[in-house]
């Protein structure tokens, strides 16, 4: 089995990523960012707003269209409300990052089997695969670009042969471009390059200069080319709305320059192998790969570093920095795998154990700890639980065998079996912690259209509930004043606030206002901490007396 990996590298990651992600790739409810999207997504195929991109019927130039065109696209295969088929094309994105993440590991270590370990900590590093949910465009954006710097990488250690890797490179790096903007040349590209200048310096700068501008140009003519249309055809709301992006880097959720220093625990699994293998002074000694560990430690740093300056900070931007970290993990796991075995220095040893051997634990108490927090919903869950206990319980025990055998190869193919066993088996429990308040809008819009209404919004519609709803819903822009309301005798209205008080009383001398229902898309119950107002709207009808 693991000859056959190792001969097949590249099909067994994307077959391990696909069997790991792709069974409950629908169970995570749709977040604010892919609702957005998504919204997009479903307007280029129903309005036709494929250049000119629209959320509700509005503008919406924020975010550059690759990821949702291929999203879109997927929406056309698999049919436009399945969120499987709308996360898809991320899913492949993954792929795409971890096969990257493993050519680039082969060309600094020419080793299958570390390279391959490289792959496998990125696909089950925490922030790796829930970014494919919070945000779903930056996996889009650093997938691409990590594909470019496999290329660049090529094109820097080449000297001849090297105009295809010159072309792949500035593709992908206007895919990138085109996915997101600068953001992972500036959070992954940057901090690559300074280190390669550093570690392996750059050859034959002078033969290669027009390699290197051919790439720069490419990567401006794939990626900036929709700007320059949108910039022309609607100026002003682009200008407007480039403008607010622009602020918002120095202006909004600012954050302390340390703010990212605890990046290393967005590995998850990995948090404690994660931040040993950033300290230089101890695992320089014990690398088989000098200049690669050098090289991937200050790709690290150097990522950190630059995101730190920036103002404007939240944990998403983090990602990028988990891919060259990758790689540095695998060099401390690939030294754990040559010497644990005659490690007799409990400093060593100690971080080792508690490590893998708290992962042996999670899965030793999962049976207990799914039991109390399902309580009473575990009835319609039985087989999952059973399942999921099963399979977290018996990883846990091979763990502790082995790692008590010091078979660090083993205790590592199960971490990586662990995070998988946990994606598969312990997500689609979610479904029972649902709260009894939960009332999705799904049914709302076949509803409204069955009785021949009209349906509005006013004061806030969150995007999971217009992506929910199945359409556009116009909105009202005040409720104070009868002039503002639609003309119709009878429309129905969701807002995110109780009508109340004066409002109330003035509508009520025009209209015969009737309180539906409270769609709820909180999952939670109303006393947790992640409860939120944003996920209400009460839906009401209007008639005219």
């Amino acid at each position: 089995m693991i000859k056959t990996i190792n001969k097949h590298p590249i099909l067994s990651i994307c077959l391990f990523t696909a069997i790991m992600l792709l069974p409950n790739l629908d169970v995570i409810h749709v977040s604010i960012m892919e609702a957005r999207n998504f919204i997009t997504a479903r307007e280029m195929v129903q309005d036709g707003n494929w250049l000119l991109t629209t959320m509700n019927g509005e503008a919406r130039y924020e975010k550059p269209p690759l990821p949702t065109w291929l999203t879109a696209v997927s929406g056309m295969i698999f049919g436009l409300k399945s969120v499987f088929g709308l996360r898809l094309p991320a899913i492949l994105l993954v792929m795409l990052l971890a096969v990257s993440i493993f050519k680039i590991s082969m060309l600094i270590v020419k080793d299958t089997a570390q390279s391959l370990q490289n792959a496998f900590i990125a696909t089950t590093s925490f922030y790796i695969i829930g970014i494919t949910i919070e945000g779903p465009w930056d996996i889009f954006a650093h997938g691409f670009m990590c594909f470019a710097i496999f290329q660049l990488f090529l094109l820097f250690e080449k000297d001849k042969s090297y105009w295809k890797h010159t072309l792949w490179a500035g593709c992908f790096m206007g895919f990138s471009f085109l996915s997101k903007g600068p953001v992972s040349m500036y959070a992954l590209l940057l901090p690559f390059l300074l280190a390669y200048g550093f570690t392996y310096k750059f050859k034959h700068l002078k033969v290669k200069s027009f390699s290197y501008l051919s790439v720069v140009l490419l990567a401006l003519i794939v990626g900036g080319w929709w700007y320059l249309y949108v910039r022309f055809q609607d100026p002003i709301t682009f200008n407007a709305i480039t403008e607010k992006e622009t602020s918002n880097w120095s202006s909004y959720n600012v954050r302390p320059f340390y703010y990212y220093w605890s990046f290393f625990t967005q590995s998850g699994l990995w948090t404690i192998p994660a931040f040993i293998s950033l300290l230089y002074p101890y695992l320089k000694s014990r690398v088989k790969h000098l200049k690669a560990y050098q090289f991937s430690l200050l790709w690290t740093l150097l990522a950190v570093l630059l995101l730190s300056i920036v103002p404007e900070k939240k944990s998403r931007y983090l990602m990028p920095v988990l891919i060259p970290l990758a790689i540095n993990i695998g060099f401390y796991i690939n030294y754990l795998i040559r010497r644990f075995k005659t490690m007799t220095d409990k400093r060593e040893t100690f971080p080792v154990y508690f490590n893998f051997g708290l992962i042996a634990c999670i899965g030793l108490a999962f049976p207990v700890i799914a039991y109390v927090f399902l309580k009473d919903n575990i009835s319609g869950h039985w087989f999952l639980y059973g399942l999921a206990s099963l399979v977290l319980l018996t990883i846990g025990v091979l763990i502790i065998y082995y790692l008590k055998r010091k078979n660090m190869t083993l205790v590592f193919r199960l971490t990586v079996l662990f995070f998988a066993g946990v994606v598969l088996t312990v997500l689609p429990l979610s479904e029972g912690l649902t709260s009894d308040s939960y009332n999705p809008i799904s049914n709302l819009k076949t509803e409204v259209e069955n009785e021949g209404l009209n349906l509005y919004s006013a004061n806030y519609i969150a995007p999971e509930m217009l992506w929910y709803y199945g359409g556009k819903i116009p909105s009202i822009s005040s409720l104070d004043g009868l002039d503002k309301l639609p003309k119709e005798p009878e429309f129905g209205l969701l807002t995110n606030e109780l009508l109340k008080g004066n409002t109330l009383k003035e509508l009520q001398q025009v209209y015969n206002i009737e309180k539906i229902t409270t769609y709820n898309l909180n999952r939670v119950s109303e006393d947790s901490k992640q409860y939120s107002d944003r996920l209400l709207n009460v839906y009401y009808v209007f008639e005219r007396k």
